[in-house]
């Protein structure tokens, strides 16, 4: 396998606190989606620093794979496209008016979420001499961003209006798709086909349609449309525990640190901060240069687990912002060994569902909350 250069090294090695990413696993992953949803089209959403993956070298990575990128800000967009990256650009968010002008300077697609602006983006686009293209962002039922599903002929009709506004697509966002009641995700879409229906009523051509995020295209097939939106999924992480893994991915990032400090803790003697956790015999305790300065949750105090050697091991005491302690009563462990904090090893593994479970949040958060200051490694394997 080619390991890329990390992202930050210090004195030239690796900071004993890292994060691997396989890139070929992101190749096989957007290939099972792809086959699975044919023939629609994939977006790949790389939003959120790639859920924490790394957002240039994921990009770039997977640019070619794609039909679409997706991203939540214009900061993201632009990023991508000073590294060279050439795929159409979606910013899913909203836009600030004087923002405008860098996403026609950067050929980013902008999403139109009401009838102000869209008209604002037809002006200013008329100013630079440019056509500006755009998805039209219906709510219905997310209550986030968009005109109401109720309300939606307002844009569509604003929409033919517009001289220098090209309407590429039309798309909206599911609130429960990763539900076992799917009642409100077809409510939804119920919605949007009626959205829909004015291009046929007015004999138009039909902008490309797409709703189904990573939930829903493992539940709801029908919801493919034109075009799919993988976002945690992509990466080899399911929504939930509980949905239907229809779609066979595996999980991309691995977590790792290093053993620092080896210690033997007698019996009645605190550790860490709060002193919230001691033993009753003597315990054998080693140190990670990792906290929640890095993005582990100091809410995985005392219930996390780590592996070393091939074994599971419990976090102890409270985690710090740059270090915690494992307990790993008498057996032996080295200064150098490494520790896996997220992924697999040697048969055993603790996934971001694990971590979610633990901290009582979910693994969307677990991923994008690992800290940038931790350098990203980057794995492609032969013969992919």
């Amino acid at each position: 396998m080619q390991i890329h250069q990390p992202v930050i090294t210090t004195n030239g090695s690796v900071r004993a606190t890292w994060v691997e990413v396989n890139l070929s696993r992101l190749t096989k992953n957007l290939q099972a989606i792809r086959a699975h949803v044919a023939p629609a089209k994939v977006m790949i959403i790389v939003k959120a620093n790639a859920y924490g993956h790394g957002l240039a070298e994921v990009a770039k990575h997977l640019s070619s794979y794609a039909d679409y990128i997706g991203v939540a800000v214009l900061e993201e967009g632009i990023l991508l496209r000073e590294l060279g990256v050439k795929a159409p650009i979606l910013v899913l968010g909203g836009i600030w008016g004087d923002q405008l002008p860098h996403y026609l300077q950067h050929d980013l697609t902008l999403t139109a979420s009401s009838v102000e602006r869209l008209e604002q983006i037809d002006t200013v686009s008329r100013q630079m001499g440019l056509k500006a293209k755009v998805h039209l962002k219906i709510d219905t039922g997310m209550e986030r961003i968009g005109v109401h599903y109720y309300n939606a002929h307002t844009i569509l009709e604003s929409a033919l209006k517009c001289s220098n506004v090209e309407v590429e697509g039309i798309f909206s966002h599911f609130a429960n798709a990763d539900s076992s009641d799917l009642a409100h995700a077809h409510l939804q879409m119920e919605r949007f086909n009626e959205v829909l229906q004015f291009y046929k009523n007015h004999s138009l051509p039909m902008p490309i349609r797409h709703m189904a995020n990573s939930p829903a295209i493992l539940q709801l097939p029908e919801s493919y449309y034109d075009m799919v939106r993988p976002g945690i999924m992509l990466y080899g992480v399911y929504p939930t525990s509980e949905i239907a893994r229809t779609v066979p991915v595996l999980p991309a990032l691995a977590w790792k640190s290093r053993v620092v400090y080896f210690k033997v803790v007698n019996p009645g003697h605190p550790v860490s901060y709060g002193s919230t956790w001691q033993s009753d015999h003597p315990v054998r305790v080693v140190t990670l240069p990792v906290g929640y300065g890095d993005g582990y949750f100091r809410s995985l105090s005392n219930k996390t687990q780590v592996l070393i050697r091939g074994k599971k091991y419990p976090q102890v005491g409270r985690i710090c912002m740059d270090q915690m302690m494992v307990n790993i009563e008498t057996d032996s462990a080295f200064n150098g060994d490494e520790v896996t904090l997220l992924g697999e090893l040697d048969g055993e593994s603790i996934s971001a569902q694990d971590l979610a479970d633990w901290a009582g949040t979910i693994p969307y958060e677990v991923l994008t909350n690992i800290n940038t200051r931790v350098p990203r490694v980057y794995i492609t394997e032969k013969n992919n």
